[in-house]
């Protein structure tokens, strides 16, 4: 079944990765694979109790990739993760079928929980680069968690995840591109763009009041200077 979920991953490069030309230059050069190749052994030893070995693999995988993988994280079939240099997946952690992960992501914990600590991916999520997911909540099935994002709180499926703090916008279940870092639907800048445009229709009633307004009174003044004469 490990050679199984192995294979799955090496479709998955070339399902996802647009570099990737062949199964064997995957398997050989690249370093997110190796990565998560080499996990898959390190957790059939950590399953099995035998830790120590686990913990001897996964080091040496990160010293050959710069990719950290707990043996005791649990990830499922078709990860990729993409140039793959200070990506951090901690022990509790768990991770969905078909995820996508970019370079400097951390799946970590906040160092207050005890038990589960790490967060939990459904299946289609993808991370964008240097992206910090922190603390044992879920990311639900086909979200997007951009670039530089910073979730502390949990994911809904469907949705987009911007910011520091990562705030969130739902896409209406329809399931994004795992592959696009760049196009999100941003609430605030949506928020700012309403509330400007809104100024701008009080700012013109404001001088059209303004304008009615003086030329009431320049209206009173003359004829209270006619009814003198």
């Amino acid at each position: 079944m490990m050679f199984d979920t192995m294979r799955a991953d090496l479709d998955a490069y070339l399902q996802r990765d647009p570099a990737a030309r062949n199964k064997m230059e995957v398997f050989f050069l690249y370093s997110g694979y190796k990565a998560v190749r080499k996990y898959r052994r390190a957790h059939w030893f950590h399953t099995h109790n035998m830790k120590f070995i686990a913990r001897w693999l996964s080091q040496r995988a990160r010293n050959k990739t710069g990719v950290e993988i707990h043996p005791g994280a649990t990830i499922g079939r078709g990860l990729v993760i993409d140039h793959g240099m200070g990506v951090v997946i901690g022990e509790t952690t768990v991770i969905g079928d078909n995820c996508l992960i970019y370079q400097n992501v951390t799946l970590g914990g906040t160092g207050k929980e005890q038990g589960k600590r790490h967060p939990t991916l459904g299946d289609n999520v993808m991370v964008g680069s240097g992206a910090k997911v922190l603390g044992p909540f879920k990311v639900g099935d086909n979200t997007r968690i951009a670039a530089g994002a910073v979730v502390l709180t949990e994911i809904p499926p469907n949705c987009t995840a911007v910011g520091v703090p990562a705030r969130v916008v739902r896409i209406n279940g329809v399931r994004p591109d795992l592959l696009d870092q760049i196009h999100y639907s941003d609430p605030v800048a949506q928020e700012l763009c309403r509330m400007h445009n809104e100024i701008q229709q009080l700012s013109t009633e404001v001088q059209y009041l303004e304008k009615t307004v003086s030329q009431a009174v320049e209206l009173a003044a003359t004829s209270n200077k006619a009814s003198e004469e």
